[in-house]
């Protein structure tokens, strides 16, 4: 512990608060609330602890903190800044979950969707679902059923669905709010349980073909009310309220919390997710934490069921009077079915957690002792790719806590470097991702970079860092005769052995094979698209238009050549258009598959 430190652990206020611990770059790493920040801060800095919150003290370097009135404004504040800094041993903390949900949209024409981005001011959203499998099946049932637009973009054309009778054609003909309202009303009714009139209508449409002796036409129908009927009563009703409710409890050794949702949707059961987490406070605080920041980023329900002793004072702030501890009844049956499922996961999933933890956050944690840094949460690995200097791209991806963060993977097209120069193209991708970083303030600086390659890789990339005044760790990874990845290039440019049986091993070759992963489907994507247009461009009858709108809706030359004469007209194709594009494709196409080399 170093002077400073020292010195304002001897001065701080017994007063609420939140604390800040800092690193040496000042960096916030963890972000906590206390009654007395005297007594809480002190406890971090003696005693014995696990191996988590020592890590964590062995990074402090600095401590800040903030005064408040009440310990309710204290926790308000390390929700905020948490969400703000997104410090890496809160972050570690928390998973960063999301479910899938069915949203109607408020446009002109709206279309019912399926999302994972919830804005909790929207009325019109419905879930969550269990898995994006789940989802689907409904989405496809409501776009059989209910004739609300489904194209992303208004075609000029009426399209497969309009003559499907599963949409009412808005691109052609005029549709009236009022229509669109009444159709949202009855998928909003669907959505909710309300079956029953949809179900009448159905049975009543089956009826009808069959007298008429239209027998495909009522199976069809037949089989619209199985799929109506499989959707919504896959539960049977535990609360006759119909009420939207979830019940949250959890379980807890020394080190680790074990939180179980059961989300009751119309008063049906609909799912339950378990996860478990490590905690560096008490176990009481880490469930008050986890709720607040998972209700601030998940709609919330009629009702949030919590067990005894949950301190409703916090989570009122955030759940308003959808907070509530029954004490009898259901209700406390309902909580306590989640306490013993979340009993149950902490015994039955604890080992499987501690072996993905030292899989990721851990063999990162090796990662930064092996080089002398402190843990990198965000590292970023880069990769080129190229067939013979032709149609060259890079790309760049990021593992978050040892674990990939496709979102914030990145393509890059080489715009400048000589063709085949790879070192070149590292420089300019380099150069273009961190000035970027740069040029816009971003929060999403790496802790290491990481070459996918050898010394010259990682020279090419210091030196535009160097040129940047950017000082941020580089690592390189060299490969053996077999291609197998045994060694680190160091910072200091020095070659470092892996064991091919240690965690750490097994993170560096993820990455490693993810970048060459996403950076070689990204060539392959340039190399198609170069062939594909060549290829369209040799056909009469389709111009720069059609081609581009090809490529566009179809992606592939094979799902072009698969494409149905209607899906094709629906895109503005003539017939001559079509005749000659089946003839081009089927004369030719067996020869047109790239071959590409990273």
């Amino acid at each position: 512990m170093n002077d400073i430190l020292a010195g304002k652990l001897a001065t701080l206020p017994e007063q609420p608060g939140s604390y800040q611990m800092r690193d040496a770059g000042g960096t916030i790493i963890y972000v906590g609330k206390a009654k007395n920040l005297r007594n809480r801060v002190k406890t971090y800095f003696v005693g014995s602890h696990d191996a988590k919150t020592t890590k964590l003290v062995s990074e402090i370097a600095d401590l800040t903190y903030l005064v408040t009135k009440t310990e309710l404004e204290a926790f308000l504040l390390e929700l905020s800044l948490i969400k703000e800094h997104r410090p890496k041993y809160n972050i570690m903390l928390m998973d960063d979950k999301t479910y899938p949900y069915i949203e109607i949209t408020k446009e002109r024409h709206p279309r019912v969707l399926i999302t994972r981005k919830i804005d909790k001011k929207k009325k019109n959203v419905f879930g969550p679902y269990p898995d994006a499998g789940s989802a689907r099946e409904t989405l496809l049932l409501i776009h059989r059923i209910f004739p609300l637009r489904k194209c992303d973009v208004l075609p000029k054309k009426v399209c497969l669905y309009y003559h499907m009778g599963q949409c009412l054609g808005p691109c052609v003909h005029e549709v009236t709010p009022e229509t669109n309202a009444g159709i949202i009303a009855d998928i909003v009714k669907f959505l909710s349980g309300n079956d029953q009139d949809l179900l009448r209508d159905l049975r009543q449409r089956m009826t009808d073909h069959a007298e008429k002796m239209e027998y495909e036409k009522a199976k069809e129908y037949k089989d619209l009310i199985d799929a109506v009927v499989k959707t919504t009563q896959k539960q049977q009703v535990m609360f006759s309220d119909l009420l939207d409710r979830d019940a949250v409890a959890y379980a807890c050794d020394d080190a680790h919390l074990a939180i179980t949702i059961v989300f009751m949707r119309k008063g049906r059961i609909v799912m339950s997710d378990s996860e478990i987490v490590d905690y560096l406070e008490t176990p009481e605080d880490a469930f008050l934490d986890f709720v607040a920041r998972f209700y601030a980023k998940h709609p919330v329900p009629g009702e949030v069921l919590l067990p005894k002793g949950t301190d409703l004072t916090f989570l009122m702030a955030v759940l308003g009077d959808s907070a509530k501890v029954p004490v009898r009844g259901n209700k406390l049956k309902f909580v306590q079915m989640a306490a013993d499922n979340a009993k149950i996961h902490l015994a039955n999933s604890l080992d499987q957690h501690m072996k993905k933890y030292a899989k990721t956050v851990g063999a990162a944690a090796q990662l930064g002792d092996l080089l002398g840094i402190p843990a990198p949460k965000r590292i970023e690995c880069f990769d080129n790719s190229h067939t013979l200097g032709t149609n060259p791209v890079s790309a760049m991806v990021v593992f978050t806590d040892g674990e990939p963060d496709r979102k914030a993977y990145r393509k890059f097209q080489i715009k400048t470097a000589a063709k085949g120069d790879d070192p070149g193209a590292m420089k300019e991708i380099v150069y273009r991702r961190y000035q970027k970083m740069l040029m816009t303030d971003s929060v999403d600086r790496p802790d290491l970079v990481v070459m996918d390659g050898g010394i010259t890789q990682v020279r090419a990339c210091k030196d535009t860092l160097a040129a940047l005044y950017l000082d941020l760790p580089v690592i390189g990874l060299k490969k053996d005769a077999f291609h197998k990845t045994d060694a680190i290039i160091g910072l200091r440019e020095e070659e470092i052995p892996l064991d091919r049986h240690e965690p750490l091993y097994v993170l560096l070759n993820k990455i490693q094979e993810e970048a060459h992963r996403f950076a070689i489907t990204y060539h392959h994507e340039k190399q198609s698209k170069q062939i594909y247009a060549s290829i369209l461009d040799a056909i009469p009858k389709i111009g720069k238009t059609s081609k581009a709108k090809l490529l566009e809706k179809f992606k592939t030359i094979e799902n072009i050549r698969k494409a149905s004469n209607e899906d094709l007209k629906a895109i503005g194709l003539t017939k001559d258009a079509i005749e000659n594009l089946r003839i081009a494709l089927n004369a030719g196409m067996s020869n047109a598959t790239p071959t590409t080399t990273a």
